[in-house]
């Protein structure tokens, strides 16, 4: 059926990080974790789920240590245990890693302008390109909608899994992907159907 909903998916974004306040770009799954500021993020993201009276039957998280902390703190909401989804990860940044906005722009000046206008070609610094990227986290985001066909869930991850999640969502086309704006510590929402997904609301940060 056309309005038959599938699953309902809830993305936290991680909390706050040291690289995150900083504007660094990061793909390590052992580091940063949480700052002081990402640990309170993520109590007020677990007020705002018990204040609305979410209901879960999953929690999954990526496999990165600041995921899986923030994971920890909505389990025991739940007084569940989350599972880690692999295929969650961040957007590879080869040479960008660790790097912020500013060095990256002082190096390669056209970096950010290329993604828009060459999304299928990886980064001057040798990441994942916008179309691989953005097809990675569609297929793993399938696999778990397959698997909580009439469950809602919650899956936490990156923001910029977030955002690739909704352009895969929406048919957004890959050279807007960076025009969609998830910040750590919110919270989006989007409803898979058969053949199409709505977005409920995205980048809510509860205060």
């Amino acid at each position: 059926m056309y309005f038959n909903r599938r699953c309902k998916i809830t993305f936290i974004s991680h909390g706050a990080t040291i690289y995150s306040e900083e504007g660094r770009f990061s793909d390590a799954q052992n580091y940063p974790p949480l700052s002081d500021g990402g640990v309170e993020e993520m109590k007020n993201i677990v007020k705002y789920l018990k204040d609305r009276g979410v209901k879960n039957d999953a929690i999954y998280s990526s496999a990165a240590i600041r995921t899986q902390q923030s994971a920890e703190i909505i389990s025991k909401l739940f007084k569940q245990e989350y599972e880690i989804e692999e295929n969650l990860t961040p957007r590879t940044c080869g040479t960008w890693n660790g790097q912020t906005f500013s060095q990256i722009l002082d190096r390669y000046p056209n970096a950010f302008s290329d993604i828009q206008q060459y999304p299928e070609m990886e980064t001057q610094g040798g990441g994942e390109s916008s179309v691989n990227f953005i097809s990675r986290i569609k297929t793993a985001v399938n696999n778990i909608v397959d698997n909580n066909v009439g469950n809602r869930i919650i899956i936490v991850t990156h923001p910029d899994v977030i955002q690739a999640a909704i352009c895969a969502a929406l048919d957004i086309p890959a050279d807007k992907l960076l025009k969609i704006y998830i910040r750590t510590g919110s919270a989006t929402q989007i409803s898979y159907f058969e053949n199409w997904a709505s977005l409920v609301y995205s980048d809510h940060v509860p205060l």
